[in-house]
């Protein structure tokens, strides 16, 4: 019941942005749920399969979904999360590593969405290149396979701070954040195989989780028009960033 609720809380307010919940659902698992290291990636990608569909068949039905910059974005973090899980299983499965890189991840997202949100730039930022959105998939794929976190919470402040519309990021990243977890999910089953160690996903905390992130993230996309979105981001900032220091002490201590 716990995890059912933390999902559908997370997802109804990361979903308006195009993030599907699981990076701020991790320490979660980690510090409360305790899911061994590295099963909390794996488990993290189960919640973003499950809960996904929620906020994409809201943005379905609003005409969002689709368009070239979502096929550029899955082209990208597919390939890059097949590596991603690789090196999570078999470079980095100590859990005081993983808080660190954390840490290291969360701490200049949470910077960035506050900088963005208090001092928006003045003049206009000019689109992404298709290439430079494409590379940008790619890494950002290996990450989500390293983090188990989809990507989604990394492409949409880069993207909308290159001056892509939020209404055009939100339902891409969701998507690509699908598709992506889906296959690293895929990867982590078969690696769990050859493997040593709890590499194979928390099934029933993994569908409780995703079952709330479905009903929620399926209110937040359909509650984004009336959402503030400067409150919004302001807020995600800064529980990233509180996240971000909080593992790093526990890393350093």
């Amino acid at each position: 019941m716990l995890g059912f609720a933390v999902g559908a809380l997370i997802a109804m307010v990361t979903a308006p942005v195009g993030v599907s919940g699981a990076v701020f659902l991790l320490p979660v698992q980690l510090s409360v749920l305790n899911v061994p290291n590295p099963a909390v990636t794996p488990t993290n990608l189960l919640f973003n399969v499950v809960a996904g569909p929620g906020a994409l068949v809201r943005y379905y039905r609003q005409g969002a979904l689709g368009g070239p910059l979502t096929r550029l974005l899955i082209a990208g973090t597919l390939p890059g999360v097949v590596a991603g899980a690789a090196l999570r299983v078999f470079v980095v499965p100590g859990p005081a590593v993983f808080r660190v890189l954390v840490g290291l991840l969360l701490l200049p997202l949470g910077l960035w969405l506050c900088a963005r949100t208090l001092r928006p730039s003045r003049g206009a930022d000019g689109r992404p290149s298709t290439r430079f959105v494409t590379a940008l998939a790619l890494a950002v794929g290996t990450v989500g396979g390293v983090y188990g976190i989809g990507g989604g919470s990394i492409l949409g402040p880069v993207l909308v701070g290159r001056g892509t519309p939020v209404a055009q990021v939100a339902p891409a990243a969701l998507a690509s954040t699908f598709l992506t977890s889906l296959t690293g999910a895929a990867t982590y089953a078969v690696l769990s195989r050859t493997a040593q160690g709890d590499i194979a996903p928390d099934w029933t905390l993994g569908l409780t989780c995703g079952l709330g992130g479905l009903v929620g993230g399926y209110l937040g996309a359909r509650l984004q028009p009336r959402l503030p979105e400067t409150a919004l981001r302001l807020t995600l900032g800064c529980l990233a960033t509180a996240l971000a220091v909080l593992y790093l002490v526990q890393a350093i201590t």
